[in-house]
């Protein structure tokens, strides 16, 4: 397999990646939209259109934030900063930047009810088609790990054999998906609660994969993703210490 995967239109051709991270977009909108319509919405339409504003805009702060403060030395000696900043960004930033748009607009619009369980299953169908397109650039985006001698090493472009952290993550979202389909099936869970569940589980899972990506220690060897999966957990750290709290009173 050569890397980076590319797709050919006549004399033309394309990124792989380009292609599925659209994708990933458009289809995991469109799930959303299937599952609103078939299970229904206790959000009325306009704050649930809000919401969505609200997560858009977060994302795109928080995934660009956190993204361009992963190398803090190549932020401080950048010559153009906010092209900087714009041209690196991730997942996990955006989860959280996204999190923190929703809460706030919730706040503004008065909606009292969570919002994230709706999202949760298309955003996991999301981020499975996008880390396709991740794997499909190798070592040519900061998506790879570092070498191993494990089996499951893949040379990914630079002659090693390192850890395709990318199908990694797809098989942890796909057992992240199962295992929440299985629990919803034995338990009542509280209104928000499948929402949670997947942000600790995705939070919990970034934090250790840092370990195996070549990264930039900031503090107490710690990358700005472990760091910022830990702000994450101390946010839902009620949930983790009382995971009760995540299911229904009467369950």
């Amino acid at each position: 397999m050569q890397f980076p995967v590319e797709i050919h239109f006549v004399k033309n051709s394309i990124h792989l990646h380009a292609l599925m991270e659209t994708a990933g977009f458009f289809i995991g909108f469109r799930y959303f939209l299937y599952l609103r319509k078939k299970q229904g919405d206790i959000i009325e339409s306009t704050n649930r259109t809000w919401i969505l504003i609200g997560a858009i805009f977060g994302a795109l702060a928080g995934s660009r934030l956190i993204g361009s403060l992963e190398r803090p030395n190549e932020l401080l000696h950048a010559k153009n900063i906010g092209e900087y900043i714009y041209n690196n960004k991730t997942v996990l930033g955006g989860f959280l930047g996204g999190l923190f748009g929703v809460e706030l607009i919730k706040k503004i619009v008065g909606e009292k009810h969570s919002s994230g369980d709706l999202f949760t299953y298309p955003i996991i169908l999301a981020l499975i088609i996008g880390r396709i397109g991740c794997f499909s650039m190798g070592v040519y985006e900061e998506t790879y790990g570092t070498p191993t001698k494990l089996f499951t090493g893949i040379n990914l472009g630079d002659g090693l054999m390192r850890h395709p952290v990318s199908l990694y993550e797809i098989f942890f979202l796909v057992l992240l998906w199962i295992g929440l389909l299985m629990l919803e099936k034995k338990y009542l869970l509280a209104e928000g609660g499948r929402f949670k569940l997947f942000m600790i589980g995705y939070i919990l899972f970034r934090f250790f994969q840092d370990f195996i990506k070549p990264s930039y220690i900031v503090i107490a060897g710690l990358s700005t993703i472990q760091l910022t999966a830990i702000l994450g957990l101390v946010y839902y750290y009620r949930y983790i210490i009382h995971p009760k709290k995540l299911l229904q009173a009467n369950a």
